[in-house]
């Protein structure tokens, strides 16, 4: 388990922070590069969707029935043919995230997929009715005559989507560096077979020279160019948009738009997917984040783990009781999900002076303070146990964020753009910054754009894969 410390030192201040407390959010209607975030999102719109996927279902069930025509005699059995059709809808390659759609990129896939469908259906028909089992003959015809016709049936869908993108093309707002943003645009705008047509720049600032695609500098300018032009979709154009721009992308996500974040420097992105040239991927900006799934594992893990390690605790507690005099729990007010404060739980290992320097101290450990045995509490992570009783009451979760105390909260969103929207998820115990070694005195900016990275891609199985390596760096306690 990792978090940050409580202990005051000498030089204790935090790395990279301001140096007076502010409010929690930035200033109403404005983030902190300057663009407006007073952006309210026009009269409820339906979430932008990727193309209905009816006309593929139904190109892939003819290509089945096309398939099955190599069937002969008894083999053309309707429960074999169904078994093909179903078959063939179920295991539908996966719906890609491309802006404009094609065949070509999915022809691997199609093609493995018919040939998975075809062997396992002729296992299936030989087991059931072996006296009637498939040659391999009328598999490979099948296969191939299935093959063929959901490539040919699926590139006409394709062509008729873009068709209808050609005329008429996604209105999108780029958002991003002025510079950078204006030359995305202008490569978008000279490619119209991407099915996107860039109708406003949003930054900062006025990049150099004139013409381009519009510059919006407010939120009103911005709310103004979504409902005129019917924007559907917003391409971010810089690595620190995510962060910097964060509750403006989800509001545009909010309000109906598809976010896509483009790499306008170099390929990075492994997705394969492309925009004018640009390597992309869809941004997954939905306001909540977790939810069932990772509740119940908050709830069997935590609890788990207390009625386990109950013992552990006990002694500790005794210990610490005996060795250090009384005050054995230490109680902190600290931020969690949606700026709410909660008190956080921990094995007192340092007394501070006042209640004040507990506040607003940085926390910097300093072992030659403290006595031996609350030494090894830290080592070892052992004084934080306590906060799985936080994670079972709901203040907060095994995975995300760590919270911070108040007086911090309020500067670090001052300093650090998207810090605020750290809080859009319930604060954890230790988190994807913990794991990459940012815990302690490490840099606030670096932990902010691991904890957001976290959260716009979390998933279940990466919470179960953080606790893991947890667990991993348990063994091999170093402190912080």
């Amino acid at each position: 388990m990792t978090a940050e410390r409580t202990v005051p030192s000498p030089s204790a201040t935090p790395r990279e922070h301001g140096s007076s407390p502010v409010s929690v959010m930035p200033p109403r209607g404005t983030d902190a590069t300057g663009v407006g975030t007073g952006f309210r999102p026009p009269s409820p719109r339906p979430p932008a969707r990727p193309a209905p996927s009816v006309p593929l279902r139904v190109a892939d069930g003819a290509a089945a029935l096309l398939g099955a025509l190599a069937l002969t005699g008894a083999q053309r059995h309707p429960l074999l043919v169904a078994l093909l059709i179903a078959a063939s809808l179920l295991s539908r390659p996966r719906a890609g995230g491309s802006p404009v759609p094609g065949v070509l990129e999915e022809l691997p896939a199609v093609c493995g997929r018919v040939a998975v469908v075809w062997l396992a259906v002729t296992a299936l028909w030989a087991a059931y009715r072996p006296e009637h089992a498939l040659s391999a003959r009328t598999v490979l015809t099948g296969l191939v005559l299935q093959a063929v016709a959901c490539c040919a049936l699926r590139a006409a869908v394709h062509g008729r989507r873009r068709a209808a993108l050609l005329r008429r093309p996604h209105a999108a707002l780029v958002v991003g560096p002025a510079a950078t943003a204006q030359r995305v645009a202008a490569a978008v705008l000279r490619h119209p077979r991407c099915g996107v047509r860039p109708v406003g720049v949003v930054a900062d600032a006025q990049p150099d020279g004139t013409g381009g695609v519009p510059v919006l500098r407010t939120g009103e300018e911005v709310e103004r160019a979504v409902i005129q032009n019917g924007v559907r979709a917003v391409l971010a154009v810089h690595p620190s948009v995510r962060a910097e721009q964060g509750p403006l992308l989800r509001a545009l996500a909010e309000s109906g738009c598809v976010v896509w974040e483009v790499d306008a420097d170099s390929p990075s992105y492994a997705s394969g997917e492309r925009l004018a040239g640009f390597s992309c991927r869809r941004l997954d900006l939905s306001p909540a984040r977790g939810g069932a799934g990772k509740r119940l594992l908050d709830i069997l893990v935590s609890g788990t783990l207390l009625l386990l390690v109950s013992p552990l605790l006990l002694v500790c507690a005794v210990t610490l009781r005996i060795t250090d005099g009384p005050g054995v729990v230490f109680r902190q007010e600290r931020i969690g999900r949606n700026g709410q404060p909660f008190t956080l739980l921990k094995f007192r290992t340092h007394r501070p002076v006042d209640e004040h320097e507990s506040a607003t101290r940085w926390s910097v450990a300093n072992e030659h303070e403290m006595r031996r045995f609350c030494r090894m509490l830290r080592r070892t992570s052992l004084d934080e146990l306590l906060q799985l009783w936080n994670v079972l009451r709901g203040d907060m979760s095994l995975v995300g964020p760590r919270p911070e105390r108040p007086y911090f909260v309020a500067q670090f969103s001052q300093t650090y753009p998207g810090y605020a929207a750290r809080h859009r998820m319930r604060t954890g115990i230790t988190g994807l910054a913990q794991v990459h070694g940012l815990r302690g005195d490490t840099s606030i900016e670096d932990r902010c754009r691991f904890d957001n990275a976290y959260i716009d891609d979390w998933s279940l199985w990466r919470d179960v894969c953080i606790l893991l390596r947890t667990a991993a760096t348990l063994v091999r306690p170093t402190g912080s």
